[in-house]
């Protein structure tokens, strides 16, 4: 155990980038002699077998760790281990050591409910590990002794020797010592949303990025174009992959350390003041008063300070009794005691959530841990990564610029590599003069069709044949759904290429081809470009696509509106300042040329490439990116509308992050409004945030809202300062490199359909649909949820409160053995908290969200659902209702009743305590109807009950409407008021179990404090709307501005 402790400990404090073993340098920093040299590998014949096995045994297998594995006697533990919990299980005690076997016995049953619903929730999540595992390859292409051998990939060791080739998954941390136009997707390990191209000879500063390390190749990514070999330095949980599995499973602990002297001693009295501290931290997270959500905090010590109250109680009751030992002096203390404990509200708190995730189901949220839905509602900020989430993770084209025609551009798309979808427009002014002259008469180009497009229109059919020749992506049509297969660069200028009906296959089909391709000269890194050469029955062509800085060396001339025309500097310049207005616009911007062959080629013998590739004519360039989901700009503007910050943490190029950011409102449009210094920090790359430690990072104005070329770890810092500036932040991804920040955010929220398995499984909420719109779904309910928890706390609260007062103050009445009669007894109290409470308690968790739930901030954490309102209320109402309660027993027997109180009226019935009896139903019927007729008031917390939609012209009936449109609510209150009256009139049960008798004329009382228990609630919220109104006037106007609204903080000049 303590060796698979430490070897844990050490993956958690692995280094990114770190080998097996120390080298003299982080392996992108060596060159392929020093690391073959370092590691011991044999760059010819690979390891000796007898050596691999060695490795094998020293540093054990290539799979991730799993850990200390789930234990269901720990998820019970918690289950048990709360401050509520605790408190309800004192009370059981309690009731069972007195002889109170009925409210012990309902006491009971709401703790088994609690302990088995919170078990098997917990129990089916814990599982993030076994998904890690599936990520890794199967086998590995190794060569040993000499030869090329399979091996499963758990065997592979450090300083092996690695073939890998497109299609492949890599198998481990590799050095590449060789790469031919070779690519990987590290999409989900770095959120950079297209292939990195590998570079095996060059090195690398220590400081550089995982998405920067172009010599090495990571394990889990995928090969998706060429080949390569290279040196395994990491395996197991030392890989990137690895470490990123240990953080997931780290405890976080925040373990008290002994304070030292720059030398390392320390005083003796520093060693307790430690341990002090733990014990301390120990107690807060075992009674849960200093872990889980802010509700679950504030609910915890709620329950402490509430058996406080409840003890302070009892004693009150015994001390007016002059401590007797008598059996109903006791039952009295439990009965006030008791009052004072919600038992129903872990039962109702627990349903409530459970049906908020039935909800969220159909709303395309699935919500793997309750408590999430809970703080959703007091989410601050968003962060969030690109590709996938704020993005479609799919590259398509955007504009295309021919030099003789213009531009042309492509609307949004719902399918990326669907050419049917997305209008063409075409604007005469080039990418350079767009801004100026969109400003004016042709802001919005008007829409055209391709055929309208290409009518006259050589230079675009040209421009159209590169496009779709020049390609070896693969679109086409299957079953009524469009498939693609390829390099994603390719796919996008091939489905360009296809909204003309210019898709590849129509000129080189197998039946009587236009085109056939005499010769290919593949990607290159070094050049930089791609060539094809094909003939048609005409002519010969050769077709180039590459960086626009190569293809300008290969070209001569330019077409134009006159013709082809020389290539001059001052043309270049344009050309470049036209690429750099792409580029702006967060464009990938790739050139395309072309020339005639003057004779066929001999496919025997192709040209050298350094003939083919030049003298060719500049024909356009085109620009693509990885373009945002149709939703999302909407979503962020709702999001900024709730008070909710978003911010991008991607693993993309500052430009293209930027660029994504302004399109979607992340970064505003006015930026030349925000001072110097607040532009530096609001768009930062992950170099430079990581760069500054914490002082420095807290030392800043402002967050940055968009963060580039993010590793895992620039994630988690980012939610670790936004913690220390008192922000409650939500993490979206879906990417492996999203996991640990998801796990370290205050609520995680994964991709379903493009998400990794390991990002659902450290994630708290799961989008079905992918859609970052959706997670406004999530917070809307999340609000939604909270709100209604502050209704049915403050709704069971209140009544604790009024029977808690109803007993103290009841304490005056006394019988003739000087002992207090209690005007409640304690199965009446327990039936109100449990019975007519809770299922009303329930209808208020169903309740719909109020109409501006999501256009105002969310809630402070630090107050949570007990506001100075809140509170307020809670007196207000339990005050009320228990001098209500005390009027209605004082008129029964004294104002109509002879105010004797007997003898032994808290043990059993008798003729002498039948006005008790009464006295004590009376009370009883109006405390019931009093918790009924709240939950009516809590539905709005400010509003009339009669006038809940204030433009309503139904001036005497829309109170009924709002009654009816939560229907569990109104026929949980209709069975409150059923069940009241087998309570009073079936024998034994009034008598025996209730301490109550059956009414007649007093039913009369109780109408009338009915109606006085309206009037006077009714008032109150009066005067609370008047006292409102008036605030909101001191405060004065609103922001017409949503964007200035949202970005105050950096307009700002202060």
């Amino acid at each position: 155990m303590a060796a698979a402790k430490a070897k844990r400990e050490e993956a958690t404090a692995h280094v990114s980038g770190q080998a097996n073993e120390p080298l003299s340098g982080l392996p992108h920093t060596l060159t392929v002699e020093q690391i073959s040299t370092e590691i011991g590998a044999n760059l010819e014949d690979g390891l000796a077998t007898a050596e691999a096995k060695a490795r094998l045994e020293k540093y054990g297998k290539n799979e991730l760790d799993d850990g200390p594995g789930v234990s269901p006697v720990k998820i019970l533990i918690r289950q048990v281990a709360n401050a509520m919990t605790l408190v309800l299980i004192l009370a059981m005690a309690v009731s069972f050591g007195i002889g109170s076997y009925i409210e012990g016995g309902v006491i009971s049953a709401v703790i088994a409910l609690n302990i088995i619903v919170g078990f098997f929730q917990e129990f089916s999540a814990e599982k993030t590990m076994n998904s890690l595992r599936s990520l890794s390859s199967p086998t590995a292409s190794v060569i040993r002794d000499g030869n090329t051998i399979i091996v499963p990939t758990h065997e592979l060791v450090f300083g092996d020797l690695v073939e890998i080739k497109v299609g492949d998954t890599i198998p481990a941390d590799i050095r590449l010592v060789e790469a031919m136009n070779f690519d990987t997707d590290e999409a989900l390990l770095t959120g950079e949303s297209l292939p990195v191209q590998k570079d095996a000879k060059s090195t690398f500063e220590v400081d550089t990025g995982p998405g920067d390390r172009l010599n090495v190749v990571y394990s889990s990514s995928t090969v998706t174009k060429g080949r390569g070999r290279g040196v395994v330095f990491a395996t197991g949980m030392t890989t990137e992959i690895g470490s990123i599995a240990a953080a997931l499973r780290s405890e976080n602990s925040n373990r008290r350390h002994v304070k030292r002297k720059p030398d390392g001693s320390a005083k003796p009295y520093r060693y307790m003041e430690a341990a002090a501290l733990r014990a301390t931290d120990f107690v807060g997270r075992f009674l849960g008063v200093s872990v889980g959500t802010p509700l679950q905090r504030k609910l915890s010590k709620l329950a402490m300070l509430l058996f406080a109250i409840a003890v302070v109680c009892a004693i009150i009751v015994l001390g007016a009794n002059k401590f007797s030992n008598n059996k109903e002096v006791i039952i009295y203390a439990v009965a006030t005691g008791l009052s004072m404990i919600p038992a129903s509200l872990i039962v109702v708190l627990t349903i409530t959530m459970a049906a908020g995730t039935k909800r969220m189901v159909k709303r395309h949220v699935i919500v793997r841990k309750l408590d999430s839905l809970e703080a959703l509602g007091g989410v601050t900020d968003i962060c969030s990564d690109k590709t996938g989430t704020l993005t479609q993770g799919k590259m398509v084209v955007k504009k295309a610029w021919i030099p003789s025609k213009g531009t042309y551009s492509v609307s949004t798309s719902e399918n990326p590599i669907d050419p049917t979808i997305g209008d063409l427009s075409h604007h005469k002014a080039a990418p350079r003069e767009e801004s100026n002259e969109e400003e004016s008469s042709e802001k919005h180009p008007p829409v055209s069709s391709s055929e309208q497009l290409l009518n006259d229109n050589d230079d675009l059919e040209q421009f159209l044949n590169i496009a779709s020749l020049a390609n070896l992506a693969y679109v086409h049509k299957h079953e009524d759904e469009w498939k693609a297969r390829g390099d994603p660069t390719d796919i996008a200028i091939q489905v360009f290429a296809s909204r003309f009906n210019w898709n590849r296959s129509r000129w080189t089909s197998d039946n009587g081809p236009i085109w056939v391709q005499k010769a290919e000269y593949p990607f290159d890194s070094s050049i930089k470009k791609m060539s094809v050469i094909f003939e048609s029955a005409k002519q010969s062509m050769v077709f180039t696509k590459g960086a626009v800085e190569r293809i300008f060396e290969s070209c001569s001339s330019i077409c134009s509106a006159d013709g082809d025309v020389e290539l001059t500097e001052e043309i270049r310049g344009q050309i470049l300042a036209n690429m750099e207005a792409l580029a702006s616009q967060g464009l990938r911007v790739l050139a395309l040329a072309s020339k005639q062959l003057t004779d066929k080629v001999n496919e025997q013998k192709v040209p050298e490439r350094a003939v083919i590739e030049s003298e060719l004519v500049f024909r356009g360039l085109v620009g693509l990116y990885d373009p945002p989901r149709p939703e999302t700009a909407g979503a962020v503007t709702a999001c900024h509308t709730s008070g909710i910050a978003v911010h991008m943490l991607t693993g993309d190029h500052p430009s293209t992050a930027s660029a994504i950011a302004l399109q979607v409102g992340i970064l505003p449009t006015n930026m030349a409004a925000i001072a110097q210094d607040k532009i530096e920090s609001m768009v930062m790359t992950a170099g430079q945030f990581d760069k500054l430690s914490n002082d420095a990072i807290d030392a800043l104005p402002l967050l940055p809202l968009v963060i580039a070329r993010c590793s895992p770890t620039t994630k988690v810092r980012m939610i670790e300062a936004l913690h220390r500036r008192g922000r409650f932040a939500a993490m979206t991804g879906d990417g492996v490199n999203d996991s640990p920040s998801l796990k370290r955010a205050d609520v995680g929220i994964a991709m379903g359909l493009a998400g990794s398995d390991v990002a659902k499984d450290a994630s708290d909420i799961v989008l079905t649909d992918d859609n970052f719109a959706s997670i406004l779904n999530a917070v809307e309910e999340g609000r939604r949820m909270f709100d209604n928890i502050q209704k049915f706390i403050l709704h069971l609260l209140a009544e604790n409160i009024a029977q808690a007062c109803t007993l103290l103050l009841g304490l005056a009445f006394k019988d003739k053995s000087s002992l207090s009669v209690f005007p409640l007894a304690p199965v009446e109290i327990l039936w109100v908290i449990m019975i007519t409470s809770g299922m009303p308690d329930m209808g208020l968790g169903f309740e719909a969200p109020a109409s501006n739930i999501m256009s105002r901030p969310p809630h402070p954490l630090e107050v949570g659902v007990f506001t100075r309102e809140v509170l307020l209320d809670m007196a207000v109402y339990g005050l009320y209702m228990a001098a209500l309660c005390l009027s209605a027993f004082s008129l029964v027997m004294f104002g109509f009743g002879d105010g004797n109180f007997g003898s032994g009226c808290n043990d059993s019935y008798s003729v002498e305590c039948d006005t008790v009896f009464r006295a004590r139903a009376t009370t009883f019927v109006c405390l019931t109807w009093f918790a009924l007729f709240l939950a009516w008031e809590m539905v709005n917390m400010r509003r009339s009950f009669f006038r809940m939609q204030p433009n309503s012209k139904k001036y005497f009936t829309q109170w009924a409407i709002d009654v009816w449109q939560n229907q569990f609510l109104l026929w949980a209150i209709v069975a409150g008021f059923v069940t009241i009256f087998p309570t009073l009139y079936i024998p034994t049960i009034n008598h025996v179990v209730f301490k109550h008798t059956g009414i007649s004329w007093e039913w009369g009382v109780v109408f009338v404090e009915a109606i006085l228990f309206f009037a006077g609630i009714e008032a109150w919220k009066w005067a609370k709307r008047v006292y409102f109104r008036r605030q909101m006037r001191k405060k004065g106007g609103h922001f017409e501005d949503l964007e200035k609204k949202a970005f105050a903080a950096y307009f700002d000049s202060e």
